[in-house]
Formats: C-alpha cells, sequence, structure tokens
C-alpha cells in the first residue's frame, strides 16, 4: 500500500508518500481500497506541530475515506466485500489501503460518486452535530458561519437552508457570489468589520448561532453578537497557525485572548458556550451512526450535495496542502491514489 506521511512539523513538502505492506483486517475488521480521502485544517494543524491529539510525528493522519471493501475479518456483519463505503479512521486515511473496526464503516448510497463519499463524513458530522443533534437550531435563525466556504462552512450553510435560516457567512470577496449560490444571503468579506455589519443587518440584536473555528478574539466578538438565547460553539482554534510552519509565540497569544467565562455570566446572559471536537467523538459509536444515517437520507432526499473544490493525487500532496494553507478552496479537497 501507498501512504502519506508527515515526515517531521514544517511547511507541505515535509509529506511524504511511502510504500508498506498491505495490512489484513483482523475480527470485526474490514479492509477498504481507498478511492479518495478529505483533508481537513486539523491535517494541516497537524503537520505544522500543533495538533495536539495527532499521532507523534512520523505519522499518517486523515479522517475520513471513501472506496470499495476488498476484505472482511471474522464476525463481520455491518458490511460485505465488494460494498462501496465511506471509512472513518481517527487517523491513517491518507493511505490507498485502509484497515478500521466495522462500525467506523458505512455503505455509500448508489448514486454517490467516490469523490462526494470522501467529502460528506467529518465536515457534515461536525456541522449536523452543532446545529441539528445538539443544537435543535430553530426555524428561520440567524446563523453566522465563520469560514463560510469551507468544508464545514458549506456543510452547515446547507443544514440552515433546511431550517430556512437567515444566514451570514465569513469568506474572501472572490467567494462571495459562489456563497451566494450556496444560500447564504450574507456573504462578508474576512478583512471587513464582520461585527458591525452584521449588528447593522439585524438593528443591533444580533444572531441566533454562531459557529467559529477561528478561535482566540474571535470567539469573544461572536459571544458579543449573540441575541437572546443564543449560543456560540467553538469547533476550532485555526488563529493559533500563523502559517505554514509554526509560530509557538504567535499560538500562545492567540491562546491568551481567549475569554473565559463562568455560568453565572451565562446565567445572566441567557447565552451558551459550547464546543464540537468530532475527533473526541470517534469512540461514540451509537451517537454518530444515528447522525451519519440522518445524513445519508438528507443526501438522498437532495437536502445537502457535498462540494468537491479540487482533487490531488497523493504524489501531489504538499500542493493540496499549499492550496488549503492559501484559502483558495471553496468545500471539500480530497487525495486520490495515484493512477
Amino acid at each position: 500500500m501507498r501512504q502519506i506521511w508527515i515526515t517531521k512539523a514544517g511547511p507541505p513538502e515535509v509529506l511524504s508518500v511511502r510504500e508498506a505492506p498491505d495490512p489484513s483486517p483482523g475480527p470485526k475488521e474490514v479492509r477498504i481500497r481507498v478511492r479518495a480521502a478529505g483533508i481537513n485544517f486539523a491535517d494541516l494543524m497537524a503537520r505544522v506541530g500543533l495538533y495536539p491529539d495527532a499521532p507523534k510525528i512520523p505519522c499518517v493522519v486523515g479522517y475520513e475515506v471513501s472506496g470499495v471493501v476488498d476484505a472482511v475479518g471474522a464476525g463481520v456483519t455491518r458490511v460485505r466485500e465488494g460494498e462501496r463505503v465511506f471509512g472513518m479512521p481517527r487517523f491513517g486515511g491518507y493511505t490507498d489501503t485502509l484497515v478500521v473496526d466495522e462500525r467506523q464503516a458505512f455503505p455509500m448510497p448508489d448514486a454517490m460518486s467516490f469523490e462526494e463519499g470522501a467529502a460528506l463524513p467529518v465536515v457534515y458530522l461536525t456541522a449536523h452535530h452543532m446545529m441539528l443533534y445538539t443544537g435543535n437550531l430553530r426555524p428561520r435563525s440567524r446563523v453566522l458561519v465563520h469560514s463560510a466556504a469551507g468544508g464545514v462552512g458549506l456543510a452547515a450553510i446547507q443544514l440552515a437552508k433546511t431550517r430556512d435560516c437567515e444566514i451570514f457567512g465569513i469568506a474572501s470577496r472572490s467567494k462571495h457570489a459562489f456563497l451566494k449560490e450556496q444560500g447564504c444571503q450574507h456573504p462578508i468579506a474576512n478583512d471587513a468589520d464582520y461585527v458591525a455589519e452584521v449588528r447593522a443587518a439585524t438593528d443591533g440584536r444580533g444572531v441566533d448561532l454562531v459557529l467559529d473555528p477561528v478561535g482566540g478574539r474571535s470567539w469573544s466578538e461572536g459571544y458579543d453578537l449573540l441575541a437572546p438565547a443564543g449560543r456560540l460553539v467553538a469547533f476550532g482554534l485555526s488563529s493559533a497557525a500563523a502559517g505554514k510552519t509554526r509560530s509557538l509565540l504567535h499560538a500562545v497569544g492567540q491562546l491568551l485572548r481567549i475569554r473565559s467565562y463562568n455560568p453565572r455570566t451565562l446565567m445572566d446572559d441567557n447565552k451558551t458556550v459550547s464546543g464540537c471536537n468530532m475527533g473526541h467523538l470517534f469512540g461514540e459509536v451509537s451517537m454518530l451512526s444515528e447522525q451519519f444515517e440522518a445524513l445519508v437520507r438528507m443526501y438522498e432526499a437532495g437536502q445537502i450535495a457535498p462540494h468537491v473544490d479540487r482533487t490531488f493525487p497523493f504524489s501531489e500532496a504538499a500542493a493540496a496542502h499549499h492550496y488549503l494553507h492559501d484559502r483558495k478552496a471553496k468545500g471539500k479537497v480530497l487525495l486520490v491514489p495515484d493512477a
């Protein structure tokens, strides 16, 4: 098999394709011949050495794949050989051959492409968990989405549309027409005073839900923008990464900007602050299965549709990471095994 390794902490060029023997599935495990693997911002943070949950470098990262089951271990009942599946490893997805517990493999809809299959699991589960599972998003809510043109951002926009929400999305100006096509009524430039723009558009009331993967000062600004009974959900800390290499001084500075909250403050303000780290929920199989099945039904009903911006062969993994760092992507960027 071929895998993409993070050989050391550093810029995208530290990624290297290496050969290894094909793994064999054990009891209750399945082997997937991977057709596409999703890239998430956590992978970039792991590569620069700022993702505490990542395996010790050198390592293989990656949370989501799509492919075909070509071998099953003893006792497997969920999927069968020859079946097209989503695969959700906690790490190790940058590979062309993957062994996972059968509970981490889900049958794909017949109409779904492998590219769509690799673009759905992590970002849509994250958005679903924040908005519909724990969030109980109310119809016609006002929603502010940071990094709105990214994978989670687009998933959030599509889910918000199912609740007839008014959507504010922060992204570079070059992506605003695309966001409007996706259903975001209020695109906001990422270098604009978004706080002032949201307040002006809502007559000072603010929004009901803020989805923020940026962190630092942004979380404080989002909290102050919440309307009564509003909710801020933190699901990343991208502000800790200053660029394509690690700066511990910059990361610490962003951590120091995070406001502390206590229950009495939240009670008096009638606001909620919560968090979502999908990687820490991979062990909650029954919870994620329920949400994943709901997402598959939504896909089959035409309510959601993963958007794949570009695919890169394994041999161009560094270029794929550069593409994400440079904020060129709209939706998901994927890795595919070289021919």
